[in-house]
């Protein structure tokens, strides 16, 4: 697993081992970013079931001012901590060792908006719709934010949700299905 694009482009990054985390491949990452930007120009970056920490790694890479990691497994933490020291810009991340729900309801609270949110849960569809539907209601987005979902391909998403988010694109690789949203305000919907 490498970092594909940008300013930290051809560092090793390191994964987890064991079942419990299936990392986004090479060609799965290169193809979110393709289809995301493939570069960014600042903002927040959220990566709720960071894993190693590749996406939010790549994201940064490419652009993103910052980004927030969450995982709530201390194997993953440990190597999420190794792979944001091979980037040496440690001040562009935060990480922190928590169940998604637990850092949504932190950040909340925190008045912080993200531009790009990065999701790949490693459990069923109806928590991944109902966590989309708080970040969404509860001013967690920027105007025009994207959000990235990682599924196993059978996981269908719906094509709105919270009224605010729209699928705009849904691309299976594999066994894996990326989904898109955009996040519209009322602004943008009249």
């Amino acid at each position: 697993m490498r970092v594909i694009s940008g300013e930290f482009r051809g560092r090793r990054l390191k994964s987890l081992t064991g079942d419990n985390t299936r990392p986004t491949t090479d060609k799965v990452k290169e193809s979110i970013f393709n289809m995301i930007g493939p570069y960014f120009d600042g903002g927040n970056c959220l990566d709720l079931f960071a894993g190693s920490g590749g996406l939010a790694i790549e994201a940064v890479s490419r652009g993103m001012a910052h980004a927030y990691l969450v995982d709530r497994s201390y194997p993953a933490t440990k190597v999420i901590k190794e792979n944001i020291a091979i980037t040496k810009a440690e001040e562009q991340f935060t990480l922190w060792k928590m169940t998604a729900e637990a850092a949504i309801r932190q950040l909340l609270a925190s008045g912080v908006t993200f531009d790009l949110v990065l999701l790949d849960p490693p459990y069923a569809k109806q928590q991944l719709v109902d966590q989309m539907t708080e970040i969404a209601a509860g001013g967690l987005l920027a105007e025009n934010a994207v959000v990235v979902c990682e599924t196993d391909k059978q996981v269908e998403l719906p094509a709105s949700i919270a009224g605010k988010l729209k699928q705009v694109r849904r691309q299976v690789y594999g066994i894996t299905a990326v989904t898109i949203y955009h996040f519209e305000t009322e602004e943008t919907n009249e």
